[in-house]
């Protein structure tokens, strides 16, 4: 699932590419993608609006458009948002597709079909749960060291589901959490509460920095992951466990492991991270 660094780089290279355009058209092929309050007809509702801009919430891109609309999306598992020229084939599994001013259109696929893309008016997004419940920006300036250590403090869980769970912290996925662990030293199954301040502190610090380095690498590619010009990231070249079973780690050259942690495969350093 793309995560923060991913979802992120979606919005910045398609700022440059869609924000200013007016929606000239909308085609849907998997009805099951979209959907608008009752009464309203997703495409119809659509037509001649202009993107304003793009925002991000967590995981969320926010597309704001003209006439005080908000067209949410979220990728899940594989969802991809590329703006293309109209002459460009279409991939396979485009389900949704934008026809924008100027012969741009801006293509929705998804293998897996997770994804959503849901509008409403902008002040009529607070029924969209998943959205008005996430917890805070770990990019934030609001998001100080303090608050995350007043908020560990208050929490018997694991840190590995813990840092997983959206509505501690926004943006964070097994990718990201595997790695903030990492380099903050902890074993995915400490408890929140038993960190000293020190280690509270590392771990507020390798969150960020796993995040803004993800970002400036332009998110991980494995799979389906691509940003909104169609291209790779290169954070996987990075990764200190994430997918790295059996390799070396780059602290102290023992094996990394991968484990089971509540469904989720969990990668780290039996001896950096005791």
């Amino acid at each position: 699932m793309p995560e923060l660094p991913e979802v992120e780089t979606v919005r910045r290279t398609l700022e440059k590419k869609v924000v200013g355009h007016k929606i000239e058209g909308v085609t849907i092929k998997l009805a099951k993608m979209v959907s608008s309050l009752p009464g309203e007809d997703f495409a119809e509702t659509l037509l001649g609006r202009t993107i304003e801009a793009i925002k991000r919430r967590g995981k969320y891109l926010i597309f704001q458009l003209s006439g005080d609309y908000s067209l949410v999306i979220h990728l899940r598992m594989t969802g991809r948002l590329v703006a293309s020229p109209k002459e460009e084939p279409l991939l396979p599994h485009c389900h949704v597709i934008f026809q924008l001013s100027q012969e741009v259109e801006l293509r929705y696929s998804d293998v897996r079909q997770f994804g959503t893309l849901t509008l409403r008016p902008s002040n009529q997004l607070t029924d969209l749960s998943g959205l008005m419940s996430l917890g805070p920006e770990p990019l934030s300036e609001d998001f100080t060291v303090q608050i995350f250590l007043k908020a560990l403090s208050q929490k018997k869980s694991k840190l590995k589901p813990l840092l997983l769970n959206q509505h501690f912290l926004a943006g964070l996925g097994n990718i990201y959490v595997d790695e903030a662990l990492a380099r903050a030293g902890l074993h995915p199954d400490r408890l929140a509460q038993s960190l000293q301040e020190e280690e509270g502190q590392k771990l507020y610090q390798s969150i960020q920095e796993v995040l803004r380095e993800g970002i400036e690498a332009r998110g991980t590619s494995f799979r389906d992951y691509v940003d909104g010009e169609g291209q790779k990231g290169d954070f996987q070249n990075q990764l200190w466990v994430y997918g790295r079973e059996g390799e070396a780690c780059r602290r102290c050259h023992e094996k990394i492991i991968r484990e089971k942690r509540a469904g989720r495969s969990t990668h780290f350093c039996p001896c950096c991270q005791q």
